[in-house]
This record gives structure tokens, C-alpha cells and sequence, in this order.
């Protein structure tokens, strides 16, 4: 087989990845819209959907993987295609991660229902993952379109998800200590906004997969958290 026809069957293959991540992405984008709104508006259905669409985007991961090995083992890319296959592998590692992070809101969305209702909290969580969607949105474009300086605004943007999960967590202190009652509601919602915070450091991991792929080296400044409280507290091991 000549060059030119391994090369044209190589970038199809390449198409063909990359499509499954963008496949990939918009299923985790809705999982995260979707688990969001369950939890506000208590939809125990719609928390089911979630959970069950989830080994959707599992088996999505593991297609992904495979063939991502196959071009590499049939391939023989060279260190630049490698360096993309490899991009290609984190990210829908990445992505799977977020998806488990939003059937895991869906899951607290029938344990709160029996629960008393936290004013407003709710609504700031689904505000926040909207936040998280959001970012994953332009991340997908950024890798489409090779653009590093959206990848790093991403990273930029992900010290407003931090803003709102300190906020949270604050608020979420008042409310047990105004009333015993609010405490187990609290500490589920507590999970639910880590996770959301969780969510956002994974986009920015995949932001900066992307300017690597098209730098090929890390974004120049290092990324301070914004998150002041303590992964460690036992109020975020519910």
C-alpha cells in the first residue's frame, strides 16, 4: 500500500475517533443538564434517565479505546498523530469520569425527595452545573477547532465554577447551624456541589489536553484553585 493511501485511511480513522468524542461529549453535556434539573424540580424520572444513559457513555469510552489501540497498533503514526491519539484517549477518559459524577447527582435527586427542601439551593446548583456544561461546550469546540487560546480561556473559567461552589459550601455552614434539620440535606447537597466542582477541574484537564495537542507543551501558568474548603472535611464524604 502506498504512503498516500496509508496516510488517507489514517486521517479517516482520525475522523472517525474524533467524532465518537464529540458523540461522547454531547451525551455528557446533557447528563449534566439534565441530572441538574432533575434535582431542582425532584423529576425521578429524569434522575433514572441519567443513571441509566450513563453505560451508554461507558461503552462509548471503551469503543473509543479500542480504537484508538487498533490505528496505533495498524497505523505506526508518527510522534505528532501519536501525540492526538493519545489526546484523544484522556479526554474520553475524562469525559467518562464527568458522566459519573452526574449520574452521581442523579442519584441524590429520590434521597432528597424525601428530605426538607434547602431554599435556593437547588436552583444554585443547577446554575452551577450550567457553568460546567458550559465550559465542556467550548472545550469540545476548542479541540474541534484547535484552539488553544479558547482552551485556556476554559481554564480561566473555571475559577467562576470554584467561586460558586465556596459560596455553596458557605451557605450550606449557615444552614446547619441555623437548624439541626438542614444538616442531612446539607451534606448531600454539599456532595452534589463537590462534584460539580469536580466536573469543572475535569473540563479544564481536557482544556489542557488540548492546548498540548496544539502547543505541544502545558499551558505557561500553573492553575490556582479557588476552592477554599477541605477536600479532607468529613462533610464532603457523605
Amino acid at each position: 500500500m502506498s504512503n498516500l493511501h496509508i496516510s488517507s485511511a489514517f486521517d479517516r480513522d482520525l475522523e472517525a475517533i474524533q467524532a465518537q468524542i464529540m458523540k461522547m461529549g454531547g451525551m455528557v453535556e446533557a447528563a449534566i443538564i439534565d441530572a441538574a434539573k432533575s434535582l431542582e424540580t425532584r423529576d425521578i424520572e429524569l434522575a433514572e434517565q441519567v443513571r441509566n444513559g450513563d453505560k451508554a457513555i461507558d461503552v462509548l469510552e471503551l469503543e473509543i479505546n479500542e480504537e484508538a489501540a487498533r490505528v496505533i497498533a495498524l497505523r505506526a503514526p508518527t510522534a505528532i498523530d501519536l501525540r492526538l491519539i493519545l489526546s484523544v484517549i484522556k479526554i474520553s477518559a475524562a469525559l467518562e469520569r464527568i458522566g459519573d459524577y452526574a449520574k452521581n447527582m442523579a442519584k441524590r435527586t429520590s434521597v432528597l425527595d424525601d428530605l426538607p427542601e434547602v431554599t435556593g439551593a437547588q436552583t444554585s446548583l443547577r446554575r452551577m452545573a450550567r457553568e460546567v456544561q458550559g465550559m465542556l461546550k467550548n472545550v469540545l469546540d476548542a479541540y474541534v477547532q484547535r484552539d488553544a487560546d479558547l482552551a485556556m480561556a476554559v481554564i480561566a473559567q473555571d475559577e467562576d465554577v470554584d467561586q460558586m461552589y465556596n459560596a455553596l459550601f458557605r451557605t450550606f455552614l449557615t444552614f446547619m447551624m441555623e437548624d439541626p434539620r438542614n444538616i442531612t440535606p446539607c451534606m448531600h447537597l454539599h456532595f452534589i456541589a463537590k462534584n460539580t466542582e469536580r466536573m469543572g477541574d475535569l473540563v479544564t484537564n481536557i482544556a489542557e489536553q488540548v492546548v498540548y495537542l496544539v502547543t505541544g507543551g502545558a499551558p505557561e501558568e500553573a492553575r490556582q484553585k479557588g476552592d477554599l474548603s477541605s477536600t479532607d472535611s468529613s462533610i464532603s464524604k457523605v
